[in-house]
């Protein structure tokens, strides 16, 4: 094995090709490669390895063209010009080099997946990064495989347009499967995905990723929808929860037991927003009144916001239940605060309708949600 400072010569390739047994010769090319990957060269040993890779890469033998690949596959000491030879070789030397290799530009790779068969299409949708240009390509002229791997690699920039015409030209199986799981989707596609997708992946959507205030609606009280969506979960996902909050309103359906809901969850946000949208006062004032004004600043925006005056009591609960909570648990996780606070409310029988008392004993039936926004970092 070179030495950290040797130097790379015309002598080390002379020493590399006087073997004749293919297999002696690349078991010396994996060492000599690896060498040169793990060690500092200065400019004169950097293109003296280089002239050696560009032996290799010529040599008549597989095994010698395949270790000088998987060797140096994700090296960027590989020139581009050796970089594109080993990609038009066979299977086993290209698809290392197609699949990880840096020396690529985004126009090298275009090429290979436009000239290459499905095995190298899939290997360029799959490295540790595609570019949104890239991708764009890959999602109008790749096949199904290859798809499939941009949409699950989460690596991968994907443009909204490159999620649409992959669901456009692959409405159905895994495609659509690999793109609900991404950790990231556009609003849009969501809803697109959800109109599509099984009913297992469904439920992962509405969990996962918010919905437009519509969406949200129609899932939620669509009787006949096969997934059903809890508007405080998709209010805590939400971005803008102000414009989500006001479209809840023009729909009717940002009503008192919603914001009871929210507010025996932990979900403070949702109900700042709630009694600000209904009372026609600025969230920060608002904020106020429900936190900093004394006793009488909750009563006074509650009545402002036209809340019905028999659950004024169940509302002060929550209020204080949350500053309780606030005070005694600031290091709770999310998860457990919502459980504590739940449990804490209910204790205190509040007056709350009979479904809504359903609905909180079962989410503290169901236990701690992951992906519940409390939300009390914000409102603090």
């Amino acid at each position: 094995m070179i030495s950290p400072r040797a130097r790379l010569t015309d002598a080390d390739v002379r020493r590399l090709v006087k073997a004749e047994d293919e297999e002696e010769r690349a078991a010396a090319a994996h060492k000599l490669c690896r060498a040169m990957d793990r060690n500092e060269l200065d400019p004169m040993e950097r293109e003296a390895a280089q002239k050696i890779m560009r032996v290799l890469a010529a040599d008549a033998a597989e095994l010698v063209r395949r270790a000088l690949a998987v060797t140096l596959k994700s090296s960027d000491l590989l020139p581009r010009d050796v970089a594109q030879k080993l990609a038009r070789d066979v299977d086993t030397i290209a698809l290392p080099i197609i699949g990880f290799s840096p020396a690529f530009t985004d126009e090298d790779l275009i090429e290979v997946l436009r000239v290459g068969d499905a095995t190298r299409q899939t290997a360029v949708a799959g490295r540790p990064f595609v570019s949104r240009d890239l991708g764009e390509i890959i999602a109008i002229e790749g096949v199904e495989d290859a798809v499939r791997t941009l949409a699950a690699n989460d690596n991968a920039d994907l443009s909204e347009r490159a999620m649409s015409v992959s669901i456009d030209r692959f409405p159905q199986g895994d495609v659509v499967t690999a793109l609900a799981y991404r950790k990231v989707l556009p609003v849009a596609v969501t809803e697109r995905l959800i109109g599509l997708a099984s009913e297992a992946v469904r439920e992962h959507l509405v969990s996962r990723h918010a919905l437009s205030a519509d969406t949200a609606i129609r899932l939620a009280t669509g009787a006949r929808e096969r997934a059903t969506v809890d508007l405080i979960d998709q209010a805590s996902a939400t971005q803008d929860l102000a414009d989500f909050v006001a479209q809840l309103n023009a729909r009717k359906v940002l009503t008192a037991s919603l914001l009871l809901r929210a507010l025996a969850r932990g979900v403070m946000p949702l109900f700042e927003y709630g009694i600000s949208e209904l009372s026609g006062v600025a969230h920060s004032r608002a904020w106020l009144m429900i936190h900093d004004a004394g006793p009488l600043g909750l009563k006074a925006i509650y009545d402002r916001a036209g809340l019905p005056p028999r659950l004024f009591p169940a509302f002060r609960a929550g209020v204080d239940t949350w500053r309780e909570m606030i005070t005694e648990d600031a290091d709770l996780d999310r998860d457990h605060f919502q459980q504590r606070m739940l449990e804490r409310f209910l204790t205190q029988r509040p007056h709350a309708g009979r479904e809504d008392t359903a609905y909180l004993l079962d989410k503290l039936d169901y236990g701690p949600a992951e992906d519940i926004l409390v939300g009390a970092a914000n409102a603090a």
